[in-house]
């Protein structure tokens, strides 16, 4: 290799020599591999202060408060508030809530303070006559933070932990008790796992958890700073190290910093974690928070219950989109525009195959190549799973005549009428939506504007004692005059196709045919399909007429037409 082509490209330093490697844990037994996940977590939101204090313009109290409505019909039972020492519309919101009667009693409200004597203090103040509240306090304890920030060596970021700890056991016992706990070691990726837990140990110490009142110790990915395992190395290790472990809940508050936040998440569970904190579709400060609805419909669909109402995901990204002032990309997992459609041909025959099979079969099991889950299981409809762009197939364009119209063509008109159709989109560069596609079927095959031919009417008789044979009269249009031609035949298809071809001199042989209903009621009509051979080669047609008759003849009009077209 050449200097030249050694060299990074130009502005980027060598990686090995500003960027290290994050250290792996020393953990040769680990256990967590071999897990899977059998029951979902307990969650907590925290888009009303996580969420909140990442956005643009934070929200204000309507938008609070569909946010939190919108959380509490979910089902979440923990969710944090607020930051009720941090500003005076975080205190107002946190005491609208606890004065909300309508939160049922299993529902924890939780809120966040630093370990600061006179933010406690003003956080009690919010808390007052609330029910069971998280009082949730931190301090950073990262060794980049203890040297860069608050010069401090690991005894004194113990101290000020222990010292807040104390502080609020203290006052929740004179406000008459209720309060639960819960501490984070903020930076905690970044924090040295004995350091860690010596930390943690010496708050678990102070605070004294019982069975009826367990402290919750939060293990944040503060950053996101490695590969997803080493995290859950961290929470195995830290579950060895705690003591006091029984009487812990053990959460996980992974960020997305590294974009394997969801997987980071779903690793630490496995690892014993015990709750997960994140926000509904990720939002969060730098890249987000982990996203608590992919976490919970993951689950969904490998046969778990994740406890969290997702069944009106068109709601939820209306409010998560109101509230935060954010728009959700079309690509998002479960809730983007475009996450159960497909363009690809090939993507959409196996996709329209798959809808026919469960349809037949009938199973509970849900099985279709391409959607891991039944939109109808988010409050999505089957409109937009398959969209027609000059990447589409016959498979695709197939589907969405069957599902929006009842149109069921058979295999040979699907790729006649896919080439059709990507002559369109080839020519306009653009998606076709599904009206489009029907218009273009009903001019092409039906309607047959440009046609030469209209079938106006039949009439068939006997002839004579032939048995089997009859003769067909029909009166049809050409180029807008009326014209009466016949012939014989073993019935009305085979007699009109006989007089047609002798009208247009050119030999028409009907090879095969297909018909179904069209509509249901008074109404209804019948469709028919035909495939027709002629010297030139073969074309399709198609005929809707109230008369199942009438809509053959019509169809074999429809393929007369085209092969007049071809021949001009």
């Amino acid at each position: 290799m050449d200097a030249k082509n050694s060299q990074t490209k130009p502005g980027m330093p060598i990686a090995g020599t500003k960027y290290q490697p994050y250290p792996q844990v020393d953990l040769s037994d680990r256990q967590w591999p071999s897990k899977r996940i059998e029951k979902a977590p307990i969650w907590c939101s925290v888009d009303l202060r996580d969420g909140n204090q990442a956005l643009v313009d934070p929200m204000g109290h309507d938008r609070k408060a569909r946010m939190f409505q919108l959380l509490l019909d979910m089902g979440f039972k923990e969710i944090e508030i607020g930051f009720p020492s941090a500003s005076q519309t975080d205190f107002d919101f946190a005491r609208w809530c606890v004065e909300n009667d309508q939160l049922e009693d299993d529902v924890s409200l939780q809120v966040l303070v630093q370990c600061r004597p006179e933010l406690i203090t003003r956080t009690f103040e919010a808390l007052k006559g609330s029910r069971r509240p998280i009082v949730h306090f931190y301090n950073s304890t990262s060794e980049l933070q203890r040297r860069v920030v608050f010069g401090k060596d690991v005894a004194g970021v113990k101290q000020i932990a222990v010292d807040a700890a104390k502080m609020i056991t203290d006052m929740a016992e004179a406000a008459g008790g209720g309060y639960r706990f819960e501490y984070s070691p903020e930076s905690f990726t970044g924090t040295e796992l004995d350091v860690a837990a010596e930390i943690c140990n010496a708050v678990i110490e102070e605070m004294k958890p019982t069975a009826d009142n367990k402290l919750i110790i939060n293990l944040p990915s503060t950053v996101e700073m490695s590969t997803p395992n080493i995290y859950a190395d961290q929470i195995e290790w830290m579950c060895r190290n705690l003591d006091n472990r029984e009487n812990l809940i053990i959460s996980a508050h992974p960020h997305n910093d590294r974009g394997t936040g969801v997987a980071a998440a779903e690793m630490s569970v496995m690892a014993g974690a015990d709750r997960i904190e994140g926000t509904l579709f990720g939002n969060g400060e730098r890249t987000g928070n982990v996203d608590l609805v992919t976490l919970a419909l993951n689950m969904f669909t490998q046969g778990v219950d994740p406890e969290l109402d997702c069944s009106d995901i068109e709601r939820m990204k209306a409010v998560y989109e109101y509230s935060n002032q954010m728009v959700i990309p079309e690509r998002h997992p479960y809730v983007g525009e475009l996450v159960y459609t497909a363009f690809s041909g090939s993507h959409q025959d196996a996709i329209n195959k798959g809808m026919k099979a469960i349809r037949v079969a009938n199973k509970p099991v849900w099985e279709v190549p391409y959607l891991p889950i039944d939109p109808r299981d988010v409050g999505r409809s089957y409109e937009a799973i398959i969209r027609i762009n000059s990447q589409s197939g016959k498979g695709g364009i197939a589907y969405i005549m069957q599902s929006d119209y009842g149109i069921n063509m058979p295999r040979g008109l699907q790729v006649a009428f896919r080439e059709y159709i990507q002559k369109i989109t080839d020519d306009e560069g653009r998606e076709l939506p599904s009206k489009r596609i029907h218009e273009a079927f009903m001019a092409h095959y039906v309607d047959q504007p440009e046609g030469r031919i209209k079938f106006v009417d039949h009439h068939t008789y006997p002839q004579g004692d032939t048995k089997g044979v009859r003769v067909v009269t029909a009166e049809i249009t050409d180029g807008g005059e009326t014209k009466r031609i016949d012939a014989k035949g073993n019935g009305p298809v085979d007699g009109f196709t006989n007089a047609l071809s002798a009208y247009l001199g050119t030999k028409i042989t009907v090879e095969n045919y297909s018909e179904h209903s069209l509509y249901q009621g008074s109404d209804a009509k019948a469709i028919a399909y035909v495939e027709v051979s002629y010297e030139g080669g073969r074309m399709f047609g198609v005929g809707i007429n109230t008369n199942i008759v009438a809509a053959s003849l019509e169809a074999i009009v429809s393929a007369a037409n085209q092969i007049i077209g071809s021949q001009s």
